[in-house]
């Protein structure tokens, strides 16, 4: 959920919906969904750094069966499947996915679109959720910056251990879990976020206005308040967990095994080629043999 302050400072809930099996929903009041596109633009406006990227790195793994387990309004789906995969998209906001449920109708004379499978879940249930094809996904793709909004409520990070378990569990074995997360950890240096973006050539983006929300000294929360220019009001607040590149990284080594092949891009370049990225983009291979290597 995306918190607002109220009168007495007490941060209060934009919106009270919930997504599929609980997991809170930022875009349940269907403003910032809204707003959402409009700070992402056109279905076509990835940008073409972005779509290289994932393009060459999907060929190199032979991918052809993709889970877009973060789909939002569905604008890497579509973008995958005019390349020709096959896809299946999840997401937990039912706002979000009428975007989604809109393209596949408006183009379902052809194929492709036609067999696009859609399903409302998350990640905490996403086995249950979703159907998995016989011997599993070649790719789980969670991007955009979506795994940080599942916040940390326990304060043990139980939830987002579950997810990674579930991505690794759709992928079959040698597929890989392809994800993201903004540099938090220049977000905590500096207090603000990069203004670059990386994926979207959005017109409509005025300012990001950062808070960082501190428990026992450790940073538990960061919203982030996008401003737009548009004629409505184009304001919405969404919130993140800050994870740090070590600890992000720590959990999926849990999830995948310590020995599991994985690759961290800072802006789709090599990491010692962007110091100060705006985003990290992991990949992560789920080992092709049956050891567990967590029994290590």
């Amino acid at each position: 959920m995306s918190p607002s302050p109220a009168a007495d400072n007490v941060l209060v809930t934009q919106s009270p919906g919930v997504g599929a099996s609980g997991v809170s929903d930022q875009y349940a009041d269907g403003k910032a969904a809204k707003n959402w596109q409009l700070y992402i633009g056109e279905q076509d406006g990835r940008t073409l750094n972005y779509k290289t990227f994932l393009l060459n790195l999907l060929k190199q793994k032979k991918a052809q069966n993709i889970l877009d387990a973060a789909c939002g309004t569905g604008v890497d789906s579509v973008m995958l499947i005019e390349e020709g995969y096959t896809l299946t998209s999840s997401d937990a906001s039912d706002k979000m996915l009428k975007t989604a449920y809109k393209t596949r109708w408006d183009r379902r004379r052809e194929p492709s679109f036609f067999d696009w499978e859609i399903e409302e879940a998350n990640w905490l249930t996403l086995p249950q959720d979703v159907r998995k094809p016989i011997g599993g996904f070649d790719v789980v793709l969670c991007m955009g910056n979506s795994f940080p909004h599942l916040l940390d409520d326990h304060g043990d990070l139980r939830d987002h251990k579950k997810c990674f378990k579930n991505f690794h569990d759709m992928l079959k074995p040698g597929g890989v879990l392809i994800i993201d997360h903004r540099n938090y950890d220049y977000i905590l240096k500096h207090g603000r976020a990069p203004k670059k973006n990386i994926y979207y050539n959005s017109k409509h983006i005025r300012d990001i206005r950062t808070q960082v929300i501190y428990e026992n000294n450790a940073p538990k929360q960061i919203t982030l308040n996008y401003t737009m220019d548009v004629e409505e009001d184009g304001d919405f607040i969404l919130s993140y967990q800050p994870h740090t590149l070590k600890s992000f990284t720590s959990l999926l080594k849990d999830a995948f095994g310590g020995n599991a092949n994985h690759t961290i891009y800072a802006d789709f370049k090599r990491m010692e080629d962007e110091p100060e990225p705006a985003f990290y983009i992991h990949v992560i291979e789920k080992p092709a043999n049956k050891f567990n290597f967590n029994q290590v």
